[in-house]
């Protein structure tokens, strides 16, 4: 007979005890969380509760005053990590002067894609984001739309085992927005992990799990559907601001 009994697997990302500050001041206090392999997962929080600051931490961009980051069994910060993330920041990290294909080609150097690899990578990654027709434009001509598309691209490059998006639906138009939220969608479904914070309430509802974060501390981590049902909300916009979210006062 069988057992139906399947053995967990590791998280992909554990953090224990994250605390950091910034000029007496406690951006985080005492963050612990676990996010596992294949899971969608957004954090939600008001401007200056901390969501940035512990996606730099994920990343290895920054170093945390106590507690620890493990990103696929490794400890971070470590530098050869960043060949198993991709990162979209919240400001776009691209060489205007250069075209959309020049941007791509070094940061596939710096991933240590090559030949007939990159070049596939390359067209797969632009065409996610809809942006192969524009692929030898300058990025000094790209709108802010654009740009945070091939951001993205940027960041789906080498097929990462993690993905960490910060706002990464920023200025783009519902409905590519809905094409992006499609292909994470797919991704998820082919066991990318993916972390990525958010303000948009309907793409709250869409991950497997979200983290509440406010002045600093998880408030809340549960499916979508367990937070409503915990709060006695209809949204996930009401349960958010009745389990600790809300606006700054």
């Amino acid at each position: 007979m069988t057992s139906d009994l399947v053995a967990p697997k590791p998280p992909v990302v554990e953090i224990d005890g994250l605390t950091r500050s910034f000029g007496g001041r406690t951006v985080l206090d005492g963050i612990t969380l676990r996010i596992g392999r294949g899971e969608l997962f957004g954090l939600l929080g008001p401007s200056g509760s901390g969501k940035t600051t512990l996606i730099k931490l994920l990343t290895g961009m920054d170093k945390a005053d106590s507690g620890t980051v493990r990103m696929l069994g490794e400890r971070l910060p470590k530098l050869a990590m960043m060949h198993r993330f991709g990162y979209m920041a919240q400001a776009d990290a691209l060489y205007n002067e250069l075209t959309a294909r020049e941007n791509l080609l070094f940061f596939a150097s710096l991933y240590g894609l090559a030949g007939s690899r990159r070049n596939e990578r390359i067209r797969a990654a632009m065409g996610v984001v809809d942006l192969l027709d524009h692929l030898n434009k300058p990025v000094a001509a790209y709108s802010g739309g654009m740009k945070r598309r091939l951001s993205l691209a940027i960041a789906l490059l080498h097929e990462p085992e993690l993905l960490v998006l910060d706002e990464p639906t920023v200025g783009i138009d519902p409905a590519l927005r809905q094409s992006i939220w499609k292909e994470l969608l797919a991704l998820r479904q082919a066991g990318t992990t993916i972390v990525l914070t958010t303000h948009v309430m309907d793409e709250a509802d869409k991950c497997d799990r979200i983290g509440l974060l406010r002045d600093g501390r998880l408030t809340a981590v549960d499916s979508p559907e367990a937070l409503k049902a915990r709060s006695g909300a209809q949204t996930i916009e009401e349960a958010f601001i009745a389990l600790g979210g809300g606006v700054r006062t």
